[in-house]
């Protein structure tokens, strides 16, 4: 099967940064979906772990962790699924990822692609909607609609990324928050907007003064997505007394003593969590992807997709990764088809 990798890092403007190459189908296990995979797409955790991953010549590093594509075959105790099923998922970062004709997912942390989304669609959203319901919902322990925090503010920084396009859908749609989003650009202020922020203020500049100034007032949730460490004082001012913060970033350092005097709650979010440690609420991932399926179907929520730079191949691979790290890109990037 025709698959992308990668043996060494190296600066993502050389060819061999990501190469094609060729490589045995891989059977599937007692869970296993065997996919053949239509779409991708691509996560900042893709040029991280290629930057701090390494593979051989003979075993290159297969990145991706964002798939949609049409089930092959199955497991021999697998419930969820059969073949021919249309199915989307964020897969596991301890095994090869989505960067290959043909995957190996576990069904427990696999949804039902929505089908109101082609498979571009729908590649777009796993891996950041997983993100950002279990943030939402299992760390900030946000309440749903009718449940609670009527009056209750939600900062979202960094809202026109993947992560945080879906944060906003999900508070505006499914909460009683008022949704304040960050950007700094009028493309990104506008992006965030249509996805439902009830006010957008600029991180740019420092956070707390832009909320008071917008007269915003103080902030009982905080969900903050990248350059958390830049913005970390001024998210901590900002703060309600006893609010919640949660971050997903990878910043160098953040001052935790800064919390105390507001008893403020940190809480880290990472998807992978529950499929690198097989826990046993694992099966939760399938029924958060299906439940958001459900909501796209709807017209409820709707896909992420950004940009598709085409055909699935080293190059357009290679294009793709360094658009995510020029720190420019808004919403998802996906690339569909195998030429």
């Amino acid at each position: 099967m025709k698959a992308i990798g990668y043996s060494e890092s190296l600066p993502i403007g050389e060819e061999r940064a990501l190469f094609d190459f060729e490589t045995p189908a891989p059977t599937p296990g007692p869970h296993d979906l065997l996919v053949r995979v239509k779409a991708i797409s691509v996560n900042p955790v893709d040029t991280k772990v290629r930057r701090r991953r390494a593979g051989t010549e003979g075993a290159p590093v297969i990145l991706g962790w964002d798939a949609a594509g049409v089930v092959e075959a199955v497991g021999p105790e697998v419930t969820l699924f059969k073949a021919g099923d249309e199915v989307f998922y964020a897969g596991d970062l301890n095994r090869p990822g989505t960067n290959a004709e043909l995957h190996l997912v576990d069904e427990r942390i696999t949804g039902h692609k929505p089908e109101s989304l082609s498979f571009a669609e729908a590649a777009a959203i796993p891996l950041t909607a997983v993100t950002a319901w279990e943030g939402l919902f299992d760390r900030l322990e946000v309440p749903f609609k009718g449940k609670g925090a009527k009056d209750a503010k939600l900062l979202v920084v960094g809202a026109a990324g993947g992560v945080g396009s879906l944060v906003v859908q999900f508070a505006r749609q499914l909460t009683d928050l008022t949704v304040i989003g960050t950007a700094s650009r009028p493309e990104s202020r506008k992006w965030v907007e249509e996805r439902g922020a009830h006010a957008v203020i600029d991180h740019s500049r420092p956070l707390a003064e832009e909320i008071a100034a917008a007269g915003l007032g103080e902030i009982d949730y905080t969900f903050t997505l990248t350059n958390s460490d830049k913005h970390w004082a001024e998210i901590v001012k900002a703060a309600r007394p006893q609010g919640r913060i949660a971050i997903i970033d990878d910043p160098a350092s953040l001052d935790a003593m800064l919390l105390k005097t507001k008893s403020l709650s940190l809480h880290w979010e990472l998807m992978y969590t529950r499929s690198m440690f097989q826990t046993p609420d694992m099966i939760r991932q399938h029924e958060i992807l299906d439940e958001v399926a459900r909501l796209i179907d709807a017209g409820t929520v709707r896909t992420t997709l950004g940009a598709n730079f085409g055909t699935i191949n080293a190059e357009n691979l290679r294009r793709a990764h360094a658009a995510l790290e020029s720190g420019m890109s808004i919403g998802k990037v996906v690339l569909e088809g195998w030429g």
